[in-house]
């Protein structure tokens, strides 16, 4: 099970909008709504009170109780907003947040060590998992809803598989 405490990034301040303290913000979730269950973020060692945020172009705007002008938005330029993973709702059964995989050992079809999961990319095209190999090395490979990730490489067959 992932560590309760451990924080999860859900956006970055991008930079200010407008003069009255509101941010642009780059998502890293489901959009500008799924900001809206959080009245609080966490911004590095201070805590953000979330009064609005709407969609924009590629990300949101949103403004904080604690940012009243232009000056102090721009501030938080490349400011990580994060909660703690237990703060995000319960997942259905067969459900896991990217988060949770970074991490995770990485083993092939035969049960052989590949490496470590150390993140979750999306491109457009769908998720991707990038895996660290023993010797450092990083490759990715597609991940899909319907199928294990597999490809072959040097004549081996590999897959992902997560266990704990």
């Amino acid at each position: 099970m992932a560590d309760a405490n451990r924080p999860v990034t859900l956006a970055a301040i991008a930079g200010a909008h407008g003069v009255r303290g509101e941010v642009r913000l780059k998502l890293f979730g489901e959009g500008a709504e799924s900001l809206r269950a959080f009245s609080a973020l966490n911004a590095g060692e201070r805590t953000l009170t979330l009064k609005s945020v709407r969609p924009a172009n590629q990300g949101a705007v949103a403004s904080f109780a604690e940012v009243t002008d232009r000056s102090a938005a721009e501030a938080l330029r490349g400011t990580l907003l994060t909660v703690p993973r237990s703060a995000l709702p319960p997942l259905g059964e067969g459900e896991y947040y990217h988060h949770d995989l970074i991490g995770l050992p990485c083993v092939s079809t035969d049960g052989g060590a590949i490496g470590t999961i150390v993140a979750v990319e999306n491109f457009g095209a769908g998720d991707i998992l990038e895996i660290e190999k023993p010797d450092r090395k990083r490759f990715m490979v597609p991940m899909t809803a319907k199928a294990v990730p597999a490809w072959d490489a040097d004549g081996v067959t590999i897959a992902a598989a997560f266990v704990e």
